[in-house]
């Protein structure tokens, strides 16, 4: 049930009359070994699906297939034409009434090609790589998504029904193997950026409950950390100790995790035992493979014109469509030992978007063009010197190589040796050199497949949440409260008179500081708040988040609300006491609140959406 924020697990709540709380100095910190994160092992299935920017794909393993082998996962294969795939584009084909989902995939790729083609397009709904739109944005539960044309509808059914077709995807085939297999059996993981923020977060949980996954049987899953999960369980090399399986107890390494939107880091030191704890908070950017993508589509709108790009994009969906699966597999492929041209089969079809004589007209836009030279039109394919391909990586590889610059002259990164490279982006081999290059000292390496590492390491965590012993807040959280005004100390402003005296408002009353380690499984912090006002039926806890270290006030600079929650008090007067315990240390925040005068006993996860 959703009150004023919470989202409660067990009892009912009524509606509050909340109040801020007061700041009870009776306690200060504590901590505890009390699990949050439950073991999946009743599960008998464990699936994830790890939705992305450019392709999605999913996989699952049986239990007691894990116990014996833990990288035997079954990964759904996807075909288009006489190609097969494991992974398929992020895209979605929904029907004119906006709620029935068409196809996923390669098919809703070929379904709206043909459907543009007979103009027939105009009334579906098809969005592609619309995962971005959780990045770095202030998102809320009735948030919209425009499609390809323009058209909107709630992004949460966008994302609902694409995780739906892969959750009956997935348990179609598994039925296939265990007759009788249903939900039930399943725990579902679902993976994100660790750069998301909580909203995020949220917001996918949320959707993927639309989808019919009961929140109980959900884990959000971090995607650089179970790729660095997965990686621990595969020996990398035949010869050597340059596997991640081999490295000590001590050893620290940095994952690197190039996807199609984003570019996630995080860095995992091995524990004893083998578990692995993150010694940086996760960093990154949007400088993902779809930044080379766009660095392409400006060059062809240089070439042949903004508008009959556009235009061939629109009315020759096909076509574009194949253009840009040639290119996927040049980015892939191309290296810096390249000394021959690029050859891409796009001229022909573009060559028929343009008007009678655009054959001349090309030619004429070559003379013009400052890199005229380093194209060629050959038998009806363009033709690019390498240093012009080489040109579309500049922006993402720039940007990168700067991150990891800066990163790994931290104190928190001393004794880094090695790069993990994982995700689709990381397959490509420009990529991959320019890190090798810029980097000679540090051991880079790259498993096979490296763009089903995320995917596997999914299924891997789901089977096993403890894998992952603490992480690194990457904020200051903490709540607003008000305390004993002082005048000595607190602004004039902040002063206002409560039934307890005056006290000083907008305290920003920190539970966890950016760079803190942690530990999984224990409450980070625990205060006590007492009420404000006699006749007060809850207390309000409003959540604010700062990248900075030093707080005082929730006014600060740089300090933003980002959720709120509420908790029912009995009883009337002043003095009745609530204790709020936080747990930080799991991929979601988690909140726990204990009534002192009754021992009642509260959980719940803050509301980010508001």
């Amino acid at each position: 049930m959703l009150r004023a924020g919470l989202q409660w697990v067990n009892g009912y709540m009524h509606w509050l009359a909340g109040r801020k709380a007061t700041k009870n100095s009776g306690i200060v910190q504590t901590t505890s070994n009390s699990p949050i994160v439950q073991s999946n092992s009743n599960s008998l299935l464990v699936a994830a699906i790890d939705f992305g920017t450019t392709y999605s794909g999913w996989a699952f393993s049986f239990k007691n297939d894990f116990k014996s082998d833990p990288t035997k996962i079954c990964v759904k294969k996807w075909h288009e034409g006489v190609l097969t795939s494991l992974k398929c584009p992020t895209c979605v084909l929904i029907q004119s009434d906006g709620e029935t989902l068409d196809t996923f995939g390669f098919d809703a790729e070929t379904k709206y090609s043909e459907l543009c083609e007979t103009g027939e397009h105009k009334k579906w709904y098809y969005f592609h790589r619309f995962k971005m739109m959780l990045w770095n944005k202030r998102i809320h539960e009735y948030t919209m998504l425009d499609d390809e044309s323009g058209k909107s509808l709630p992004a949460r059914t966008v994302f609902s029904l694409s995780i739906r077709f892969m959750m009956d995807d997935l348990i179609k085939m598994s039925q296939q193997q265990v007759i009788g297999l249903d939900a039930g059996d399943i725990h579902w993981v679902l993976t994100v950026p660790a750069i998301w923020d909580d909203s995020a977060k949220q917001f996918m949980r949320l959707a993927a409950q639309e989808a019919g996954i009961a929140t109980e049987k959900l884990t959000i899953a971090l995607e650089p950390e179970v790729a660095s999960i997965y990686c621990r369980h595969l020996p990398l090399q035949k010869e050597g100790d340059s596997d991640i399986a081999s490295f000590r107890t001590g050893t620290k390494y940095l994952i690197l995790d190039a996807g199609g939107g984003t570019i996630d880091i995080t860095v995992h030191e091995v524990c004893l035992g083998g578990e692995l704890k993150e010694v940086h908070k996760a960093t990154g950017g949007a400088w993902g493979g779809t930044v080379v993508d766009q660095a392409f589509m400006d060059f062809l709108g240089q070439l042949i014109g903004k508008d009959k790009l556009d235009n061939f994009k629109k009315d020759q969906m096909e076509d574009y469509l194949d253009l840009m699966r040639d290119f996927e597999v040049k980015k892939r492929a191309t290296d810096l030992t390249t000394d021959r041209k690029v050859t891409l089969r796009l001229a022909i079809e573009l060559l028929e978007v343009l008007e009678a004589n655009n054959r001349q007209i090309m030619t004429q836009f070559m003379q013009t063009f400052k890199h005229a030279s380093k194209i060629a039109l050959v038998s009806g394919k363009l033709r690019l010197n390498f240093e012009i391909f080489r040109s579309f990586f500049v922006d993402a590889v720039d940007n990168i190589l700067q991150h990891l610059s800066s990163l790994l002259l931290k104190p928190e990164t001393s004794g880094v040796g090695t790069i993990l490279m994982v995700g689709g982006f990381s397959e490509s081999p420009l990529l991959q050199e320019a890190i090798q290059n810029k980097f000679p000292a540090m051991k880079i390496i790259v498993p096979q497949e490296a763009g089903l590492a995320v995917l596997k390491g999914a299924v891997i965590f789901g089977h096993c949440p403890t894998s992952i012993k603490s992480r690194v807040s990457k904020y200051t959280y903490g709540t607003d409260c008000t305390v004993p005004f002082d005048e000595t100390h607190h602004p004039l402003e902040k002063r206002i008179l409560c039934d307890s005296g005056y006290r000083c408002d907008d305290i920003f009353d920190v539970l966890v500081r950016a760079g803190q380690t942690l530990v999984v499984g224990e409450k980070q912090h625990a205060a006590e708040y007492d009420n404000s006002s006699v006749y007060q039926s809850g207390i309000e806890f409003n959540m604010f988040y700062t990248a900075k270290t030093d707080v005082k006030f929730i006014t600060d600079d740089g300090c933003k609300k980002v959720g709120s929650f509420n908790v029912p008090i009995s009883g009337t007067g002043l003095g009745r006491s609530v204790i709020v315990r936080v747990m930080f240390g799991g991929t979601e925040l988690e909140i726990e609140c204990e009534e002192k005068s009754t021992g009642r006993i509260t959980k719940g996860k803050i509301n980010f959406l508001q």
